[in-house]
């Protein structure tokens, strides 16, 4: 593994040996920080050089889980299988549900709007979504490494015969991906490679891909990632570095007015929000017992001193598994904000 490197006004670096950032560190020369969830170190003095070598950072697109490299011609920087974000359309749903059962009951609400999306270009909530998720793991890389190139494999939607131009211009996949294009052509050089150069180019190094997509191994996803960037920035026939990191995005329930099911006595408590007792959810907080990990939840916990106590809900930041629901505000010390959580086992092919 290879530590990011930036300058004292965070401009990315070529990466360097964690040896040697040990030794920047010990000397004074760098600051080491995190930069969500990956060790980085900044340095405290102007670099010996700035010169950059040509970083590529390839992409393999998925429903469920997705790979990204960053790669030079001499080194592996860093693998990263990425979970997908799949749970907008349901949410979209509920939603919609719940504000049309309000129109059957005697309980405040709107009256239908004229439609604001005719002949406008918008991106449905679950495309965007999914799409955004991918630019916003490619610009966080950006931030830490010097990339100059991204190599992304095309995906396309199957056309219905007799109608080659309708998933083109209709399908969500295609629409989000012309969107993901634009936004990355922005950032720095953009390559597409369709999935048969893909395959082609796998089997010439020899190399073999899982048939489980789920798994979180280098061959599931990132086997292809890495023939991408490896495509551009060339320098090796076989990956030399197989570790990955995991990254499993957050889902936040946004506010909502009330819960989908009453309680006894149709009550409907309070439901979703981003905000938890002045804690932004997801944030990374250090707790006394607990050591590090994320916020999520709260609720109300009033006492005798003490009627307007709220304590809030901790997770792991490795399995996300809730490890109390009553940790209090004063207990939380807060670190950075977050919306994702990295598992930091390493796994390798």
């Amino acid at each position: 593994m290879f530590v990011p490197v930036v300058d004292q006004n965070n401009r990315p670096l070529m990466p360097t040996t964690p040896s040697r950032a040990k030794r920047w560190i010990k000397s004074g020369k760098a600051t080491p920080f995190f930069k969500k969830g990956v060790f980085c170190v900044r340095l405290n003095q102007e670099p010996s050089n700035r010169n950059t070598q040509p970083v590529a950072v390839g992409i393999d697109p998925g429903s469920k889980r997705e790979g990204y490299t960053v790669k030079s011609q001499a080194h592996t920087y860093l693998n990263i299988q990425t979970h997908a974000v799949d749970w907008v359309k349901d949410h979209v749903e509920v939603r919609r549900n719940m504000r049309r059962a309000r129109r059957f009951r005697n309980t405040p609400c709107r009256h239908n709007r004229k439609n604001r999306l005719v002949n406008k270009q918008k991106l449905p909530p679950s495309t965007k979504a999914r799409w955004q998720w991918k630019l916003r793991v490619c610009k966080w890389l950006t931030l830490i490494f010097p990339v100059s190139t991204f190599v992304v494999e095309d995906i396309k939607a199957k056309t219905w015969k007799g109608a080659k131009r309708w998933n083109v211009m209709f399908s969500p996949l295609e629409v989000g991906k012309r969107w993901f294009y634009l936004e990355l052509e922005r950032i720095a050089n953009l390559e597409t490679r369709t999935g048969n150069d893909t395959y082609e180019m796998r089997l010439s190094l020899g190399l073999k891909k899982s048939k489980n997509k789920l798994s979180n191994k280098f061959d599931a996803h990132c086997v292809d990632s890495w023939v991408l960037a490896n495509w551009f920035v060339g320098g090796h026939a076989k990956p030399e570095n197989t570790q990955l990191l995991e990254i499993v995005p957050l889902e936040f329930h946004r506010r909502q007015l009330h819960r989908l099911q009453h309680a006894a006595g149709h009550i409907r408590s309070r439901y979703g929000g981003t905000i938890s007792a002045g804690f932004k959810r997801g944030s990374v907080v250090k707790h006394p017992k607990f050591g590090f990990c994320y916020v999520g939840g709260w609720q109300e916990s009033p006492t005798k001193k003490d009627p307007d106590r709220k304590t809030i809900s901790l997770h792991s930041l490795k399995t996300g598994k809730r490890l109390t629901q009553n940790a209090t505000t004063k207990e939380c010390i807060f670190k950075s904000y977050g919306s994702w959580r990295i598992s930091t086992a390493v796994k390798t092919a």
